[in-house]
């Protein structure tokens, strides 16, 4: 027969299990803020075009919302870019997106359908716009272009906008004074290595893997964009130009391409995207894994290492979704 337990070894017993149930508590809050139930439910993400940053942090945040929403379906759409996602997010064919601040200033001061039903979850990285011609290209300057045979990204992406824009600060008419071919980093490489163009822009977190991968077996080169074409953006009467930046590749963004030295550049924010149709604790949930998820994505794709907790609560020019609110609220210090 077993003696009966001490006072001291019940009261150790309790103060043990008390401890476990806090322990269990707090598991329970990180993943399951308490007072909710788990969102269910089909979301479809409209990322961006094939080889593109967009489509490859898609695929990822795909598997690691899996793992935080069981009970959620995600399907990913490909797209053209940052235009055509938020089109497809504000008239409610998609429920989430990526896309440059700059596209959505210009979306909402254009009045398009669904504008006003936009909300931010998240700023999540910088696109570096990466005007890309052959090593030993007399392509020197955005000017040197004209005449040129040179792709401007699809008409629904990001890259034709602040394309567009950045030769019509150069002086050069986007239509008449060079040969525009509307393509995006899914077929320029190619192109490119073929000779069927002089130079491509591309916009896009820093490195772009099939940039990467193009400087390593083909001889590129990176045409600086000074600050003086910032300058030219900011004058003009639109106010959508106020979020582009002047910004330095780094040296070994592309050390094939670069010759060891940084590069000057043009940088934009993106943001997370979604509408005030989506259910707060739906963003609440997408949000805190886009933020928990940072390091794992970053491993693969580089740029989502730069999603930082301090600054992702700003989505300017987008009112922030009332679910990623309570989300920054929850995890303030």
């Amino acid at each position: 027969m077993f003696p009966a337990p001490s006072r001291i070894s019940r009261r150790r017993a309790l103060q043990v299990s008390a401890a476990a149930l806090v322990v269990f508590g707090l598991l329970a809050w990180w993943l399951l803020p308490i007072g909710q139930t788990s969102p269910k439910g089909k979301l479809t993400f409209s990322t961006g075009s094939q080889n593109g940053v967009y489509q490859r942090y898609g695929v990822l945040l795909k598997d690691a919302l899996a793992r935080d929403l069981p009970d959620v379906s995600i399907d990913l759409r490909t797209s053209e870019g940052s235009q055509q996602n938020l089109a497809r997010v504000a008239t409610g064919e998609a429920d989430f997106t990526i896309a440059t601040a700059d596209a959505v200033a210009k979306y909402k001061r254009d009045r398009k359908p669904g504008a006003d039903r936009l909300r931010g979850c998240a700023r999540l990285y910088d696109d570096y716009v990466q005007l890309v011609v052959p090593r030993g290209s007399q392509v020197q300057s955005v000017r040197d272009l004209r005449g040129k045979r040179v792709a401007i990204g699809q008409a629904g992406s990001g890259v034709r906008l602040i394309a567009e824009r950045l030769l019509t600060a150069a002086g050069i008419d986007p239509k008449k004074d060079i040969t525009p071919l509307p393509a995006g980093i899914d077929t320029v490489l190619g192109r490119l290595e073929a000779h069927e163009l002089d130079a491509f822009f591309w916009s896009g977190g820093l490195p772009t893997a099939a940039v990467e991968a193009l400087s390593e077996r083909f001889q590129i080169q990176l045409v600086p964009l000074d600050a003086a074409l910032v300058e030219k953006l900011h004058s003009t009467s639109s106010d959508t130009t106020s979020y582009y930046r002047a910004a330095v590749m780094p040296a070994d963004a592309y050390l094939e391409a670069q010759g060891g030295l940084p590069v000057p550049t043009v940088a934009v924010a993106n943001l997370l995207v979604t509408t005030d149709r989506i259910d707060p604790a739906m963003a609440e949930g997408f949000t805190r894994t886009v933020i928990k998820s940072r390091d794992r994505i970053g491993n693969t794709v580089h740029p989502a290492q730069l999603v930082d907790l301090r600054t992702a609560v700003y989505t300017d020019p987008l009112p922030l979704h009332e679910g990623a609110r309570r989300y920054y609220r929850s995890v303030k210090p």
